[in-house]
């Protein structure tokens, strides 16, 4: 296979990662891994750097646009981001050495557990009183509705909320994801933050938390240029593309055909993984 080739390939199979992960709500990391190491064979440490790289770029532009609206809780992101970054760090770090064949069988149970979370019906909940913890560090605050009304919500569980973005930094870390599922739980079911509000804090950190564990993969010479480049400007325009057509599709049909499809990407990389084939 030429340079070419493999450059195209790679562009064209970056789009449709975007494409269905902006459809899906779970990323382009999600596919783009499994693209790599399994239909082009790059090794996977190589697979996870360009993934991350990835993110960086997808979450920075969307995450501007959530925050110029006013429903992202930026204190409370920044916060948490000293969790998900140790935890991003030491992902990285264990990723270095752990062995191919583990991350690829993680790689593929974390995906089934994104596309189950995916297809959870979510329920919008506001807490009124926020959790001793929470008002010295004041972490509640308000978002705007269609409507133009400014709702204001508390917050409770502030360390079980922490814990778990450090596992959500580490799993990150480890195999090059944003990680949302975990941080989305993490705010939506522990801190009983609302939905709206947890899922754009949740994508205002993903670009820090990638970027922390990117250097580390930067040290190691994990980030190679010429496969991130095309991932990166694939990603971006599926992503766009993606977003354009989730305003007049029905997301719920949507979600459920590429829960299926994800749900097979990750038996086959759990095979390849056991098999030693990653």
């Amino acid at each position: 296979m030429t340079v070419l080739t493999f450059t195209l390939i790679m562009l064209l199979g970056a789009f449709l990662a975007g494409f269905v992960g902006s459809l899906s709500g779970l990323g382009g990391g999600i596919i783009i891994i499994p693209l790599l190491t399994v239909i082009l064979g790059v090794d996977i440490h190589y697979a996870i750097g360009a993934a991350l790289v990835s993110v960086i770029a997808t979450s920075s532009g969307s995450a501007a646009a959530y925050v110029k609206e006013g429903i992202t809780n930026m204190r409370l992101g920044i916060f948490l981001e000293i969790a998900t970054t140790l935890g991003a760090v030491g992902g990285a770090l264990l990723s270095t050495i752990a062995p191919t064949s583990f991350i690829a069988v993680l790689f593929g149970l974390t995906l089934i557990f994104s596309a189950v979370n995916s297809l959870r019906k979510k329920e919008e909940h506001i807490v009124l009183e926020s959790s001793p913890l929470a008002k010295k560090l004041h972490l509640n605050g308000t978002y705007p509705t269609h409507d133009g009304e400014v709702v204001a919500y508390g917050t409770k569980n502030v360390i079980g909320g922490f814990s778990m973005m450090g596992i959500a930094g580490m799993m990150s870390g480890l195999l090059g994801i944003g990680s949302g599922a975990f941080k989305v739980i993490a705010m939506d079911n522990i801190m009983r933050i609302p939905f709206k509000v947890s899922t754009t804090t949740s994508n205002f950190m993903m670009g820090v938390t990638a970027m922390a564990s990117s250097v580390i993969y930067i040290q190691k010479g994990y980030i190679e240029p010429g496969i991130c480049m095309p991932v990166v400007i694939g990603v971006l325009f599926g992503a766009m593309a993606g977003a354009k057509i989730l305003v007049r599709t029905n997301p719920k049909k949507l979600r459920i055909f590429f829960a299926c499809l994800i749900f097979v990407l990750a038996i086959n990389m759990i095979y390849n993984g056991i098999n030693g084939k990653i």
